[in-house]
């Protein structure tokens, strides 16, 4: 890094240089003649072509920087005039005479630790740099200034750039048992349940809760389905999604025992149970797990691959939307498949609707979440499960004197459709507003930083 920083001093001061000999030119009537190389360096820009670039700039309001403040544009325009000296004009001479320079300062830290120009790339765009922005620079789209970018940086002995999508993740054979676990866990938990009655019941459904969650705990803890450490979901949003969890394995059976009047005691998990478990959907969403790690794993490596092979922002987002669509339906077929299964093995009627709407939901979260974007699913799985637990509160509010019209719109909808349908037109509209903002988050280049980096 030493040697690094004296690579970026030294760099300053042929810049500083550069543009003192470019202002006597101006100040002698050679405005428009170009600036010699120093250092064996290419050659520069002409001092007034780039004002004249700058003053247009600063007329259109644009900013090559994207969202950040465009006060570079606006000292390049007073050195072009003849400004005050001092550190604000040298930085202003800087950005005259080399753009590119001056963006690389701007960010310095990203071209510092990035270890290939894909890298930059991403960073660029999540600080707003489109290809129209690079066209400002003299580059035809952001990967090939990040390139630039990347080959003018001081470096001692780094290696050159890699012209393979970098850090490709492979398949593993300790995630992909490990999504396993969860799945195997409920279904021994789920057998257990057949042949015991009473109180060993009851404790094997309590360890067998225990189980399933320690299971998918570790399966999201390594592989595709895991989230970096700054990612890691709040314990508010893991909350919420049990939440959700507990409403598809109870939820349905006691929004209908309460509309029926009930109901008349806790759920014993039998065929004599004051009110149904829908055993079926939660066995098929654990054993879900494993589609869900190789849908993540797939997506993720076709969309770095096409990275690689990109050429511009807007050519790597049209071709990695269909790719995520296509892995969402992939998942879809998967889940209907396992829910057919389970409810043929323990002889349910599968909730194909809200089962499935569920399991959509909470793949669109775990995917924006492993790829750093983490507020829109915390607040959609609070939302959802807030919404659920209203509907069955409203229908126990509803026997209050006075209060019948709270239960009146979940027992429409339940009478229409029945119970099912509730938890399926909730996680249905959730995950619909996910996957638009998964198409529009997870098609971006910094999405997909190989190592993270993403703000």
């Amino acid at each position: 890094m030493a040697d690094a920083r004296r690579g970026w001093d030294a760099v300053s001061r042929e810049d500083a240089g550069a543009a003192s000999r470019a202002a006597a030119a101006a100040a002698a009537g050679a405005g428009a003649a170009a600036v010699a190389p120093v250092s064996g360096r290419k050659p520069s820009a002409h001092v007034g072509e780039a004002a004249s670039a700058v003053r247009e700039d600063s007329v259109r309001g644009d900013s090559p920087y994207g969202s950040e403040p465009a006060g570079s544009d606006r000292e390049a325009s007073a050195y072009a005039r003849g400004g005050a000296a001092g550190d604000r004009k040298s930085s202003a001479r800087r950005g005259a005479v080399d753009p590119v320079k001056a963006l690389m300062h701007r960010h310095r830290e990203l071209c510092e630790r990035a270890v290939d120009p894909l890298e930059i790339a991403a960073g660029l765009e999540a600080h707003g740099v489109t290809d129209r922005t690079a066209t400002r620079f003299r580059h035809r789209d952001v990967f090939s200034l990040a390139e630039e970018m990347y080959a003018r940086v001081p470096r001692a002995g780094d290696p050159a750039p890699q012209s393979e999508a970098p850090d490709t993740p492979r398949a593993r054979a300790d995630w992909a048992l490990l999504t396993l676990l969860p799945g195997a866990l409920c279904a021994a938990t789920l057998a257990g349940l057949r042949f015991t009655e009473g109180r060993p019941r009851l404790a094997v459904a309590v360890v067998g809760v225990f189980a399933i969650s320690m299971g998918l705990r570790a399966a999201v803890r390594r592989g595709p389905l895991r989230a970096a450490r700054a990612w890691h979901p709040t314990t508010s949003t893991r909350a919420w999604t049990c939440g959700l969890l507990a409403y598809a394995l109870l939820g349905d059976g006691l929004l209908a025992a309460g509309i029926e009047g009930g109901p008349d005691g806790p759920p014993t998990g039998g065929p004599d149970s004051p009110w149904p478990i829908a055993l079926a959907s939660v066995l098929a969403l654990t054993l879900a797990v494993v589609p869900a790690a190789w849908c993540a794993h797939l997506f993720a490596v076709r969309a770095r691959r096409r990275l690689a092979t990109s050429r511009g922002l807007e050519e790597f987002a049209s071709s990695v939307r269909p790719l995520l669509l296509g892995v969402f339906g992939l998942f879809l077929c998967a889940l209907g498949g396992l829910l057919a299964g389970s409810g043929a093995w323990l002889g349910e009627p599968p909730a194909y609707a809200a089962a499935g709407a569920l399991g959509a939901l909470l793949l669109l979260a775990r995917l924006l979440t492993v790829h750093g974007f983490t507020h829109a699913p915390a607040v959609i799985l609070a939302a959802t499960g807030t919404a659920e637990a209203l509907a069955l509160v409203s229908v126990f509010a509803g026997r209050l004197p006075g209060c019948s019209l709270l239960a009146r719109p979940v027992e429409t909808v339940a009478a229409a459709w029945g119970p099912g349908s509730v938890p399926a037109l909730v996680c249905g509209g959730a995950a619909l507003v996910l996957l638009i903002h998964a198409t529009r988050t997870l098609t971006r280049a910094s999405a997909h930083a190989a190592h993270g980096d993403t703000p």
